[in-house]
Order: C-alpha cells, then structure tokens, then sequence
C-alpha cells in the first residue's frame, strides 16, 4: 500500500509541474514579451509605376530601431547616381518616390539599393529592366 502512495505523490508532482509549465507558455503567449536584438528595418512595398512619360518608383522604409537610424537610397540610371539620406525614429515610416522620364532613359536598367548606416550590406536591392 506504500508503494501506491509514492506513485500517487510523484504523479501528483509531474501534474503540478505541468500546470505550472501551461501557465507560464500562456502567459508568454498572450504577452509576447520582447526579446533582445530583435529591431530591424525594412524596405516595404517597393514597386515601379509606368505612366505616359515616365516611370515612378516608390518605396517605403520603415524602420524597427531602437534608436534614430541613418539610411541612404541609391538610384542607378543612365549610369548616373541619384543618392538621398534620411533619419528615421523608430516606427517611422518614409516614402521615397523617383521619377524616370522616358526622354532621358538611355539604358534600360536602372537599380535601387537602400543601406542602413554602418552595414555594407543593402536592405533592399532591386533592379528594373526598362523598355
């Protein structure tokens, strides 16, 4: 009759322990509490429209950081580079809109990079092929 007691006792603790388990995932689960490292930005919506005389490009970057970031957006055209800086707040978000006028496009292929300051690795790169 002991030894029914102890298993009782041990299935009793595993049960507890598991309660206590599910109600620390539930509550991870409906706070979602942030982790460390996880700001970002992100280049959103990028896309190309094609009017009568010329093409428009429109970007959005939106930025995630925790503090003030610097970002450059670089348009490749013709061989010509148009370049434009901004600072951005966290949540901010900025529209960036170039125009390509048909007159004054020699090559078709006109590229777009957008860097955040101090990576040499672009957050967006996107290249149009133009007729």
């Amino acid at each position: 009759m002991k030894g029914f007691w102890v298993k009782m006792s041990k299935l009793r603790i595993i049960y507890i322990a598991s309660l206590v388990i599910l109600g620390v995932l539930t509550v991870f689960i409906v706070f979602q509490p942030t982790a460390g490292g996880t700001e970002y930005s992100e280049a959103q919506e990028a896309q190309l429209l094609e009017r009568e005389d010329r093409w428009i490009i429109e970007l959005h970057i939106f930025s995630h950081e925790a503090q003030d970031t610097n970002y450059t957006i670089n348009v490749l055209v013709n061989e010509e580079l148009s370049s434009e800086s901004i600072r951005l707040r966290r949540g901010e978000l900025f529209k960036y809109i170039h125009h390509i006028f048909r007159d004054s496009l020699t090559e078709g292929e006109v590229s777009v990079t957008v860097y955040k300051e101090g990576e040499a690795t672009p957050l967006e790169e996107v290249t149009y092929y133009l007729k």
